[in-house]
């Protein structure tokens, strides 16, 4: 779906534990290990606890039990005690399966934006405050991985609305901090509704619209000839009212920056059938 056609061994991750992307890929419930869901596609859920127990397996040696016990008591000590300790073990777990070249491309479904932000600066975070060491070792290629923008790059997801276009501008300024790492690749605005009428049929549909116009459309056609116009009429003032909108994302982004464009599916669930449909636009747009 997202890869199949493209020979590139694809991972999508979800990091909010929400179980929507097993939903959406029509998968069933996903595991922290990642399962094949399409061919060339696997896909994951995130879990902070089986992470660790991964980490402890690969760098330390020790056994991976089916349960930490003591030590994972220990562990939501100080991961709730110690900022970023979760954190690091969600961009780690993700950066070590890109490392070790796992997969062709690791797609990460990362959380809303006020979160995000501060699981792209753990890394960094806490590079500065441990000098040597272990931890340290692995901190210094994750943060390397980040800053490369031929490796990694966040892509802000908007929509055509006011709050989510501040947002998104909030996000894309704190990303170009330098102690974030991972800069913004692109910007995908979702939901854009189609513009219905060309300068001269929007003419014409303001004639019909007027009373007497109106009233005799209805007498020729029916009564649900009014309702036609009212949708319409609806749709119009939508989409100009998220064109503005777009004008401003657009006027506050770098004019080099992708912006990618994603129409409204105007549909009433989602799954595969709507994930390629939405595939096949951004391969459009790209």
């Amino acid at each position: 779906m997202l890869a199949a056609g493209q020979g590139r061994r694809t991972l999508v991750c979800e990091t909010d534990g929400s179980g929507h992307l097993g939903q959406l890929l029509e998968a069933g419930p996903l595991a922290f290990k990642g399962r094949e869901v399409q061919p060339l596609l696997s896909a994951m859920t995130m879990n902070t606890e089986e992470s660790l127990k991964e980490y402890l397996a690969l760098q330390l040696k020790v056994p991976l039990l089916s349960r930490i016990g003591p030590l994972a008591r220990a562990f939501d000590f100080i991961a709730n005690a110690a900022p970023g300790v979760k954190e690091i073990l969600t961009v780690g777990k993700l950066g070590w399966e890109v490392k070790e070249d796992h997969y062709d491309l690791v797609v990460v479904d990362a959380p809303a934006t006020g979160h995000v932000v501060g699981q792209l600066r753990a890394p960094q975070a806490i590079n500065e405050l441990l000098s040597v060491g272990l931890v340290r070792e692995q901190t210094g290629w994750l943060v390397d991985l980040l800053g490369d923008a031929a490796v990694t790059g966040v892509v802000v997801v908007t929509a055509p609305e006011e709050m989510p276009v501040v947002e998104a501008l909030d996000l894309v300024g704190q990303l170009a901090a330098d102690d974030v790492g991972a800069g913004t690749a692109a910007v995908v605005v979702n939901r854009v509704l189609p513009e219905l009428f060309g300068r001269g049929e929007e003419v014409v549909f303001d004639r019909l619209c007027e009373p007497g116009n109106r009233g005799a459309l209805q007498a020729a056609a029916g009564d649900a000839a009014g309702t036609v116009l009212d949708a319409a009429r609806l749709a119009v003032t939508l989409r100009r009212n998220r064109a503005e909108h777009l004008s401003a994302l657009r006027a506050g982004l770098d004019p080099s920056l992708p912006m990618l464009y994603v129409p409204e599916l105007f549909a009433r669930t989602h799954g595969v059938r709507a994930l390629r449909q939405v595939a096949d636009h951004l391969a459009e747009e790209l």
